[in-house]
């Protein structure tokens, strides 16, 4: 059953209210057509994400608007310069992260992150990287992904691939590919389930960008 707008509002903000890192602040909701948008001040960049992702895995929730503002104590206020650094370092101690193909510039406490990577997953280990370091305000993510296997991508593959999760019905998600792109359609039911067959799609090895286009009802 399709949740009313006022229920969706009190679901939400129950569960912003119920997570520790965000129980102190001052985050503002509202909610249209399954559409929440976030606004409001949080203390770090930390809590502007542990929002975000809690929201998303609200059943009824299509999508999610985040304004929410990062305004940091004075104390935890960090020039440009020493927050760069410490995103170089963060970036050079991850494993996950080719750090010498990452640039890194700083404003105002925003991070852009710039470069080619082969994968999708050192692409979100990099802003993972960056999550709890102080003084950021925000990421702006301008890496692009150029896989290094020069194989064609497979239609079949993509599909066997997202039946094997148990969490999709992929009676209702339609795969499409062209060229380096996989373009995903259709119907789910939440958004987590959204952001995982995208998940799934960029693992396929040649990728290098995903279209999710898929659709998200909640019954």
């Amino acid at each position: 059953m399709k949740k009313s707008n006022d229920v969706l509002h009190k679901e939400v903000v129950e569960a912003i209210n119920w997570e520790p890192l965000l129980s102190s602040n001052e985050i503002d909701v509202s909610v249209q057509d399954g559409i929440v948008t976030l606004g409001g001040t949080v203390d770090n960049y930390t809590q502007k994400k542990e929002a975000e992702e809690t929201v998303k895995n609200i059943a009824g929730v299509k999508a999610v608007v985040d304004d929410i503002k990062v305004e940091l104590y004075f104390s935890a206020i960090k020039s440009d310069t020493d927050i760069a650094a410490s995103v170089v370092k963060a970036l050079k101690e991850n494993w996950a992260v080719p750090d010498h193909k990452i640039q890194v510039t700083v404003e105002n406490g925003w991070v852009t992150l710039d470069g080619i990577l082969h994968w999708n997953f050192q692409r979100k280990a990099a802003d993972n990287a960056i999550r709890y370091l102080p003084g950021v305000r925000g990421v702006i993510d301008k890496i692009k992904i150029e896989a290094e296997i020069k194989n064609e991508l497979g239609q079949e593959i993509v599909e066997k691939a997202l039946r094997r999760s148990w969490i999709l019905d992929v009676d209702n998600i339609k795969v499409r590919v062209d060229g380096k792109t996989i373009h995903l359609s259709g119907i789910v039911d939440s958004l987590f389930q959204k952001e995982e067959a995208e998940r799934i799609a960029w693992n396929t090895p040649g990728v290098w960008y995903v279209d999710n286009e898929l659709v998200v009802e909640f019954n």
